[in-house]
């Protein structure tokens, strides 16, 4: 029996990017990887527009919450994934996978916002995710 990947996405807020990218990788991988994500400073609720953006091309982030990083659930991740720039995050000394950051393209520093910044950034993303599942 061979064990799943399990990946975990972090970012500042656990409320856009890496639940972005938790949602494209579930939907993109099924049950074939064990997907988590979390937030150094977990936020009260999902970015709506991140919400709307995945929907668009058939994942689901809706059932999710911001949750802070867990722990154990860090030392056994076989990917820690840093989404975006400001999330700082070190893997513990007993950790046993591998840590990597994604540094996303942010239109707002283009003059992009709102939905059309959402799904540069989801794109950004799936692309990753893709490039991440032929790795695993």
């Amino acid at each position: 029996m061979t064990t799943r990947p399990c990946v975990l996405f972090v970012c500042v807020s656990n409320a856009g990017k890496s639940q972005m990218a938790a949602a494209l990788t579930r939907h993109r991988a099924g049950e074939a990887v064990e997907v988590h994500s979390a937030g150094t400073h977990p936020g009260d609720r999902l970015n709506g527009q991140s919400e709307l953006a995945v929907a668009e091309v058939g994942a689901d982030m809706s059932g999710d919450r911001p949750k802070g990083v867990d722990p154990g659930l860090l030392r056994r991740a076989d990917r820690v994934i840093v989404v975006g720039h400001q999330a700082q995050l070190e893997l513990p000394a007993d950790a046993v996978g591998t840590l990597e950051r994604w540094p996303t393209d942010e239109p707002s520093d283009r003059g992009i916002d709102g939905a059309e910044r959402m799904r540069l950034i989801r794109d950004d993303i799936a692309a990753r995710v893709a490039d991440l599942l032929d790795r695993l």
